[in-house]
């Protein structure tokens, strides 16, 4: 990645610069609990290095909410694999950011909603659907050049990245940013039912059996709770440096 430590912070253009080997493959892994900026942190991250987005959170959302949609129990395994044989996901950008889509449909926004949130948690906890969106994910990561964000990213998905993330923030931090985007989408939303679902959700993800939160050992753990967003992705930044130097 020579080119891009060069001169990190200026957009690195694919049309006139002509990436090297290791470029070609270099995935960047930011995993962490919910709410603690990653998807912030990754989308900006990956447009300085001029890599691509992919959120995989998004993916295990997309799965929960067709299982929804089908009445599908989170429970049901074998109905969850043949569901997740069937999705057709991808992520496109446009003027506003970054989509997800199933089968052509854009669910960026409605996958956000608070339901969908803490069925994911449940329905990522089977393997059937790990295991179908890992080897999904690894099928997205092989042209390189991408971030990736999860919270498995670094240790189970991509465990030789080429530079891994843990982003962490107090709970409170935490539960006052995710009210603040999601207050204008639902009348009944409060502040401590946000904080009471991202503790029940961070306590699903810490203590599933299969690919449990926690930070890959090589990982730099940045703490956001009283960093700008900017700060964080600087560190980002320098960590890769040294990192690949």
């Amino acid at each position: 990645m020579e080119k891009i430590l060069v001169s990190y912070q200026e957009k690195l253009s694919p049309e006139t610069i002509r990436p090297t080997e290791a470029e070609k493959t270099a995935v960047v892994t930011i995993d962490g609990p919910a709410g603690a900026g990653k998807s912030t942190v990754s989308r900006i991250l990956a447009e300085r290095l001029s890599f691509d987005y992919v959120d995989t959170g998004a993916m295990y959302r997309v799965v929960a909410l067709r299982a929804k949609d089908l009445h599908i129990e989170p429970h049901d395994d074998e109905a969850l694999e043949r569901l997740c044989r069937r999705l057709d996901i991808s992520f496109h950008r446009d003027g506003g950011g970054w989509r997800v889509l199933e089968s052509g449909e854009d669910l960026t926004a409605a996958i956000r909603e608070p339901e969908i949130s803490m069925l994911a948690s449940r329905t990522a906890a089977r393997p059937a659907v790990r295991a179908a969106m890992t080897e999904l994910q690894r099928r997205l990561g092989q042209k390189g050049r991408a971030v990736f964000e999860g919270r498995d990213m670094g240790t189970v998905v991509f465990p030789g990245a080429a530079a891994k993330f843990f982003l962490i923030a107090d709970i409170q931090s935490r539960s006052k940013r995710r009210f603040l985007e999601l207050k204008d989408t639902s009348n009944n939303l409060t502040l401590d039912r946000v904080a009471a679902d991202m503790k029940q959700r961070d306590h699903n993800d810490q203590t599933r059996p299969v690919a449990p939160l926690r930070p890959p050992e090589d990982a730099l753990i940045v703490d956001s709770t009283n960093l700008t967003i900017n700060q964080v992705v600087e560190k980002m930044l320098d960590f890769i440096i040294k990192k690949m130097n």
